[in-house]
């Protein structure tokens, strides 16, 4: 024992003095790339803002160039933002600008340069740009970057590394320990063993070679591979995403992990057309996101086989190999009878939850038969999982307020399963989610989640808060971590995206003879100037309220009309719930009326269009449009916005975005507008008619920068890296714990 004190102690010193050195030199390294990131992130924004910028400053409007920086700086990395004339005087700054920043202490800073300060609230990192109207200087523009997120992330690494180093001593004390009961020659033999690395793991196939060893060695080699794991772990923002990269994580970080996508709709429904069977694309945001995800990883999708044609092209264990042309995963279908589809989809799902999660004045009805269907039917896709499963712990992607459940109930099949529940729609705050009756059932089914993802920090913050007051349950804020019996739920916000590139755009003709194809197809002149609605028949969807601004603009503006038309395309929706029968009928009327108004032989100012649309034909109306309007009255993301600037690869066309959709918080150089002040819905109509083609091609080009960079191969990635963290860290702790035992 004393023989081992010798050796334990020095060994923890100097592993000590390692740990430091390390630690040093990872802070060191972190901070110079954050540094780097912030210089990139810093130039694009003076790149995106110097020309609007100049233009307000020329006007003078201090509530306009207050009103632009505001909405610049939602970014949550941009504490501030200001603007000092020639004179070095401060004229514009927004309401968090500190005063220790002042124009006379940056003046050593030249155009472009940027700088560390230290301020009450913690370090900002201060970058100077020089604006100019026609070769004229206007002033300088100075951004603030909080970097307070850089010293959490050090904090991080540097528990993570101290947790390495922990189970390192560990380990090695125990191989000192064992090692001492044995004789001098099988000592020193066993030593020298361990010193050559094939010769240890040698010692893990062969028993008759160093048994006593074999526990420590499979514990040093299981640490060794989380090392090197941990090393291949890389920061989301130095990663490529593509499919490519989304393969890599799941082969190299999640050890090809089986990954299981369960969503009520599926991918691709099989119908009966004229005696045939004809294949359709559902037109949902979540499919149209999760679909290039699947094709990435390979795996198993698991969803309702609504299909007039499902049931004759599945196997015998219900599965259908997509997509059709090239099958690159498997559809497990689950039947659901009409009673269970009445009460778990259109009832409890749509006529509950929907409109409780959504704030668009429709009242939520509650029926406890369509809660017990609700029930079933969450039991029901468990047991589908289990089945599909090929090991015990895969990787399960849950979709959507259809199955707030079956988080807890794949917990209970399958223990050791890591799940991602993701909430495509908002959740609502506390006092409003408490309205439902079985509000408690629902939280806890969703704390069965390893991860729980919505679109926004605020949805985040509204569940947080729902089960602070519902629930009894350890809540971290700032870690944003739930504890509930005994698991650990990690809350996040994942805004989601869409695929670069678009499959889509491939095939699809040329911007300009798509804007013919398009006036051709709905009997227009070509000089015809489109607005376009693409979404679900939905009363959230603030459909509505952009007929109304269509009907003010001409009210407003007589001269576009004969000259613009509004093209709405409604994928049917919900059929049997009376309040969508009721919406359908409200739009075709308000159309009528408008039409009657302002239309006359050969001109209608809206035509709408009640029918399903194949993805194809929504990217030519994409890229032939002038406008896309997306007015939802609440909304989780909406990805139609972001399909509108994919699709449009000339860098033309004006998106106009309600405040009121998650997607408002990113694409920023859209006309962003409130839905319900018609006014001014009316008069964002008019500007992007009327926008110039150089505003529209600068607005786009960010936009379309910004989705490049943020797809939805780096959503799915975000999360998968999470779900791979929280393995790694498990598999190490239970390391430690396992080498503490054995000293």
């Amino acid at each position: 024992m004393r023989l081992s004190l010798r050796f334990i102690i020095p060994l923890a010193v100097v592993l000590g003095v390692i740990a430091y050195g390390v630690i040093t030199l990872v802070d060191s390294l972190e901070l110079k790339w954050f540094i780097r990131d912030l210089d990139m992130r810093s130039k694009l924004m003076i790149g995106t803002m110097e020309g609007p910028l100049s233009d307000l400053v020329s006007t003078n409007s201090e509530k306009k160039i207050l009103a632009y920086f505001t909405r610049i700086s939602q970014d949550e990395r941009l504490y501030a933002i200001g603007f000092c004339d020639l004179d070095n005087h401060l004229l514009y700054e927004t309401q968090s600008y500190p005063k220790d920043v002042t124009c006379q202490v940056t003046t050593s800073l030249s155009p472009g340069s940027s700088t560390m300060m230290s301020l009450s609230h913690g370090l900002v990192y201060v970058t100077s740009a020089s604006i100019e109207s026609n070769g004229r200087p206007l002033g300088r523009l100075l951004l603030l970057h909080d970097m307070r997120f850089i010293q959490q992330r050090s904090s991080d690494t540097r528990w993570y590394i101290f947790y390495l180093f922990v189970g390192l001593a560990a380990v090695i004390s125990l191989i000192t320990v064992s090692v001492a009961h044995l004789s001098w020659r099988g000592w020193v033999s066993s030593v020298r063993a361990m010193l050559k690395g094939e010769r240890l793991l040698a010692s893990l196939k062969h028993e008759d070679h160093a048994p006593e060893l074999q526990p420590v060695a499979k514990d040093l080699r299981s640490l060794v591979q989380a090392l090197e794991a941990d090393r291949r772990m890389r920061d989301e923002s130095q990663v490529s995403w593509s499919p490519a990269s989304l393969r890599a994580i799941l082969h190299e970080q999640l050890a090809g992990d089986q990954v299981l996508i369960v969503s009520n709709r599926q991918p691709y429904a099989h119908n009966w057309q004229d005696q045939n069977i004809v294949v359709q694309v559902p037109a949902s945001g979540l499919v149209s996101a999760l679909e290039p995800v699947m094709r990435a990883c390979s795996g198993t999708w698991v969803a309702h086989g609504n299909g007039s044609a499902d049931r004759a092209v599945v196997d015998e264990r219900n599965h259908v190999g997509v997509p059709p042309s090239h099958p690159t995963y498997q559809i497990r279908r689950v039947w659901l009878t009409a009673e269970e589809e009445q009460g778990y989809y259109y009832g409890f799902s749509n006529e509950g939850l929907w409109p409780l999660c959504h704030i668009a004045h429709v009242r939520p009805t509650f029926r406890s038969s369509d809660w017990k269907h609700y029930v079933a039917v969450n039991e029901r896709f468990a047991q589908a999982v289990y089945e599909e499963a090929t090991t015990d712990n895969p990787v399960v992607l849950v979709q959507d307020y259809h199955f707030a459940l079956l988080p807890r109930l794949i917990r209970d099949w399958l223990p050791n399963a890591t799940i991602i529940m993701f909430w495509h729609i908002p959740w609502p705050n506390s006092d409003s989610f408490g309205i439902c009756p079985w509000r408690e059932e629902i939280l806890r089914g969703l704390l069965g989640s390893s991860i729980l993802g919505f679109h926004t920090r605020v949805h985040c913050n509204n569940f947080i808060d729902s089960v602070d007051r519902i629930l009894e349950a350890r809540i971290d804020r700032n870690s944003s971590t739930i504890s509930y019996g005994s698991k650990m739920t990690a809350v996040n916000p994942y805004p989601i995206s869409i695929e670069w590139p678009i499959q889509w755009i491939g095939d699809q003709k040329p911007v300009p003879e798509c804007r013919v194809s398009l006036r051709e197809a709905y009997g227009m002149p070509a000089d015809r100037i489109i607005g376009l609605g693409v979404e679900r028949l939905d009363y959230t969807k603030g459909i509505l309220e952009r007929f109304m601004a269509v009907e003010r603009l001409l009210e407003l503006q007589p001269e576009w009309i004969g000259r613009f038309t509004f093209l709405q395309v409604a994928a049917p929706s919900r059929w049997v719930i009376e309040q969508y029968n009721h919406f359908a009928d409200q739009v075709s009327t308000l159309a009528e009326q408008i039409n009657k108004r302002f239309g006359r032989d050969g001109y209608q100012p809206i035509c709408l269009r009640i029918e399903h649309h194949e993805p194809a034909q929504v990217y030519e109306c994409y890229r032939g449009a002038d406008v896309c309007v997306v007015s939802s009255l609440h909304d989780g993301m909406n990805l139609v916005a972001k399909e509108f600037v994919g699709a449009r690869d000339d860098e033309q066309g004006v998106l106009i975005l309600s405040q009121f959709a998650g997607a408002a918080r990113e694409l920023t150089e859209a006309l962003v507008i409130n839905p319900y002040d018609i006014d001014q819905f009316a008069a964002a109509l008019h500007l992007a008619l009327t926008m110039p083609k150089g505003e529209q091609r600068a607005r786009m080009q960010s936009m379309r920068g910004l989705i490049q960079e943020f797809n939805v191969y780096r959503w799915a990635g975000r999360m998968l890296m999470d779900a791979a963290r929280m393995r790694q860290k498990e598999r190490v702790m239970k390391q430690v714990g396992r080498a503490s035992v054995l000293s």
